[in-house]
């Protein structure tokens, strides 16, 4: 049985929400089994609150914790009894495990698997990959956020190849679009690198490349994938994530100020829950680290279990729709005139 390794003791809440959110996700895909990586005893006081099937979770005990505060390289090395280390030896060396998430500290989240789990033959960098939620009640795909913060155009030609690959395998996109982010929509905008980069985008022919796009496509476009280096990638995460946390703290104040708004929230209640959902990214699950030999899932250190759950759903998902054996595949027949060495 397919197994999904989620580091319980990442994050500002662990374990609580965690165990909530991996238990969740239980009930929303069938024949998998959580292993949830920590401290036993506070993971156990956890899941003694829910009804759940016992024998599709396990428990594995773990002494130590990586911490936001730690050097990821080091950190990594010295603390091998961390749940995040244990947690992605696990997705190395277990032949069933096939996903890993975690909460924990971004840095060590990259190191770690690129240092446990290994590169995809041809990967130039991994990236990752984010779902952000868009007007067309569906999520386009960020990538990089974060990973890449100067990039080579082989690098940006790569995270097309790959995020189409996800969108296929993880969310059923039958021909996913493929936009560059950059400053304009012509095809002669953008510095030398998203000139470089539209240039090879265009010659793939296994990804539909529509064009250079602007940041307000990202959620406003017609496009399933965005192409970004990782700098400009997460400023544009950020810049989503405070918008919608503005526009819920404006509409928080607005509706408070007299008798008659209150009157006014009550009426527009369900609408304004679906504006606040739909402008926050994380309840659609966590980044994909793209690239990687195995599926691996980072989410948002204040992750909840409406957070946690559909990363795990994420996690299950890609691997049984083949992702990285599509990626492999995609990257087996284009030359990007570059290794991973």
């Amino acid at each position: 049985m397919l197994k999904i390794v989620v580091d319980a003791m990442g994050g500002d809440n662990a374990p609580g929400e965690i165990v909530k959110g991996a238990v969740a996700a239980l009930k929303e895909r069938a024949d998998f089994k959580v292993v949830l990586t920590g401290d036993e005893k506070a993971i156990g006081a956890e899941l003694a609150k829910y009804k759940y099937d016992k024998a599709r979770v396990e428990v594995v005990h773990c002494t130590e914790v990586i911490t936001n505060d730690d050097v990821p390289t080091s950190a990594i090395r010295r603390k091998k009894d961390s749940s995040l280390v244990v947690g992605l030896t696990m997705l190395k060396e277990d032949g069933d495990v096939g996903g890993f998430v975690s909460a924990g500290s971004t840095g060590a989240v990259l190191t770690g698997g690129i240092m446990l789990i290994g590169r995809i033959k041809g990967v130039l960098r991994p990236a990752l990959c984010p779902g952000i939620p868009n007007s067309r009640g569906t999520r386009t795909l960020l990538c990089d956020c974060g990973a890449n913060a100067e990039c080579k155009p082989a690098y940006l030609a790569q995270f097309g190849v790959m995020a189409s690959a996800y969108g296929k395998a993880a969310f059923g996109m039958k021909e996913p679009k493929v936009g560059l982010l950059t400053n304009g929509t012509e095809e002669h905008k953008g510095d030398p690198l998203h000139q470089e980069a539209y240039a090879l985008l265009k010659q793939i022919p296994s990804i539909r490349f529509t064009g250079n796009i602007e940041g307000r496509d990202i959620m406003y476009g017609d496009v399933d994938i965005a192409v970004s280096d990782g700098f400009s990638g997460n400023i544009a995460l950020k810049s989503i994530e405070g918008c919608g946390k503005t526009v819920s703290s404006v509409l928080k104040q607005e509706f408070k100020r007299s008798f008659g708004s209150k009157l006014a929230y009550l009426c527009a209640k369900k609408q304004i829950g679906k504006l606040k959902s739909m402008l926050d990214y994380a309840k659609l699950g966590g980044s994909v680290f793209l690239g990687l030999k195995k599926v691996v899932i980072k989410t948002h250190g204040s992750s909840k279990a409406d957070s946690i759950c559909p990363s795990v759903v994420q996690a299950v998902d890609a691997c049984r729709g083949g992702l990285i054996a599509s990626i492999e595949r995609e990257l087996s027949v284009l030359d990007f005139g570059e290794t991973n060495e």
